[in-house]
C-alpha cells in the first residue's frame, strides 16, 4: 500500500453538510484517563444541535447506561447523543439472548470467570449467570476490561491458565489492547484476550473493529444510509478500520493513543491495519 495522504480538516464542522450520523469514539476522542478534552462537550452539542444523529461508540466493558451516567458526570450533556453503544451492551444482550434462563445440563447457571475494573459487575448483572474467581470453575470467561495499570500480564497469566487448559470459551467486550489511564497508558483487555488466545484458548471478540457492535449501530441508524454514517476515532486498528469493515467514513483524530506519532508512524499503521480514513484532524473541536 503506497502512501496516502487522508484530506486534512480543520474541525468536525467540516463535516456536517457530508453525513447525517456519527459514530463517536469515547477515550481518545472526547476524553482521556484524566477527564473531558477542552471543547469536546461543546462540540458534541454543536453537532448534535446541526441535527445529526450520534452515537457514542465505544469499547468499554461497561453496559450503556452506566457509560451515560459517567459521561454525563464529567459535564457532557446527555442531551447531546441519542444513543451510548458499548461493546459490554452488545455482549450483555448476546449473553441474555443465549442464556434464555436455561443452565448447565445439571440445572445449575454457568459460572463466569469474570474479568472486570473497580469490581465492576454490570456486564452480568440481571443474567442468570453465577460469578466464580477461579478459572478451574469457569464455563466461560468474560474480559471486560484491565487493570493493567494495577496488575502485570503475569497475573492474568495465573488467573486464566486454568481455563485456557480446559478450553473454555471467552467473549472479550473490550478489544483494546492499550488503555488511557491517569497515569498514561497500560496494557487493556485485549491484551488480556491475546494472551488467552496464547495460553491456548478460544476468544470471541465483541466491539470495534468486529462486525457486531456496527450491526447493532447500523439497525439504530435504519435507514441512513452507510455513505451518510461517519466514524470518528483515534484508533487506526478499531475506529479506522472498522468503519472500513462497515463502509462507513472515517476521521482520525490524532488526540488519544496516536498523540505522539508521527506521520510516518501512521502511515506504517494504515498499512499494518488495510484501513486508512477519510479524514484526519488534530482534535475533537468545532
Amino acid at each position: 500500500m503506497k502512501a496516502v495522504s487522508p484530506s486534512l480538516l480543520s474541525g468536525v464542522g467540516d463535516l456536517a453538510d457530508r453525513f447525517d450520523a456519527f459514530l463517536i469514539d469515547q477515550f481518545g476522542v472526547l476524553r482521556d484517563g484524566k477527564g473531558p478534552y477542552p471543547g469536546a462537550a461543546d462540540t458534541l452539542q454543536r453537532l448534535k444541535q446541526a441535527g445529526k444523529t450520534i452515537v457514542i461508540l465505544s469499547n468499554s466493558g461497561k453496559r450503556s447506561a452506566e457509560n451515560d451516567t459517567r459521561l454525563a458526570a464529567l459535564g457532557f450533556d446527555p442531551k447531546s447523543w441519542d444513543w451510548f453503544l458499548t461493546s459490554g451492551e452488545v455482549a450483555w444482550r448476546l449473553l441474555a439472548f443465549e442464556n434464555a434462563g436455561e443452565g448447565e445440563g445439571d440445572g445449575r447457571p454457568r459460572r463466569c470467570l469474570l474479568i472486570s475494573r473497580d469490581g465492576d459487575t454490570s456486564p452480568l448483572d440481571d443474567l442468570d449467570i453465577e460469578r466464580t474467581e477461579r478459572g478451574e470453575d469457569a464455563d466461560f470467561v468474560l474480559l471486560a476490561a484491565s487493570e493493567g495499570d494495577r496488575h502485570p500480564l503475569a497475573h492474568y497469566e495465573a488467573l486464566l491458565s486454568p481455563a485456557a487448559r480446559r478450553n473454555v470459551p471467552c467473549l472479550c467486550t473490550n478489544p483494546d489492547k492499550i488503555m488511557l489511564t491517569k497515569d498514561g497508558t497500560a496494557f487493556g483487555a485485549g491484551r488480556i484476550a491475546e494472551l488467552y488466545e496464547e495460553l491456548g484458548g478460544p476468544v470471541r471478540w465483541i466491539g470495534k473493529p468486529f462486525p457486531d457492535i456496527y450491526a447493532a449501530a447500523r439497525d439504530f441508524l435504519d435507514p441512513i444510509g452507510a455513505g451518510r454514517i461517519c466514524c470518528i476515532g483515534d484508533s487506526i486498528e478499531h475506529d479506522i478500520a472498522g468503519a472500513a469493515g462497515a463502509g462507513f467514513g472515517s476521521v482520525l483524530v490524532t488526540t488519544g493513543i496516536l498523540e505522539t506519532a508521527s506521520d510516518a508512524e501512521r502511515q506504517a499503521l494504515f498499512v499494518a491495519h488495510g484501513a486508512i480514513p477519510d479524514f484526519i484532524m488534530p482534535k475533537f473541536l468545532w
